[in-house]
């Protein structure tokens, strides 16, 4: 059973930085790609970034572009997301996913891509 399970949110200020991490365990980690999604109140989950199974390719959302690092430790079954100059439109619900096999249904950014997903971390970005 595919688990994931996400930590390190909390409330900071805007120009601040935070680490999200997302520790996953049941299978064969170093083998998924791995992306993360935020969800704003009263918004849709959109897509943040993406990080393929090696590390050799990231992707970003173009609001994000520049601020934020996604990155993967296989030997620690963990993804990260190092976010910096956090402004409070980044406040959301922060959710970490897998590709666990299998073809993209859509494109990295879509989130009928992926298989599994966290229930996520808060980070809230105060003014």
């Amino acid at each position: 059973q595919v688990q994931l399970v996400e930590s390190g949110g909390g409330l900071v200020q805007a120009g601040d930085s935070l680490r999200v991490s997302c520790a996953a365990s049941g299978g064969t980690f170093s083998r998924w790609d791995m992306a993360w999604f935020r969800q704003a109140p009263g918004k849709e989950r959109d897509f943040i970034a993406h990080i393929n199974w090696s590390s050799y390719s990231t992707s970003y959302a173009s609001s994000v572009k520049g601020r934020f690092t996604i990155s993967r430790d296989n030997a620690k079954n963990t993804v990260y997301l190092q976010m910096d100059n956090l402004q409070p439109e980044d406040t959301a619900v922060y959710y970490c996913t897998a590709k666990v096999s299998g073809l993209y249904s859509g494109g990295i950014d879509s989130q009928t891509s992926y298989d599994y997903w966290g229930r996520g971390t808060q980070v809230t970005v105060s003014s």
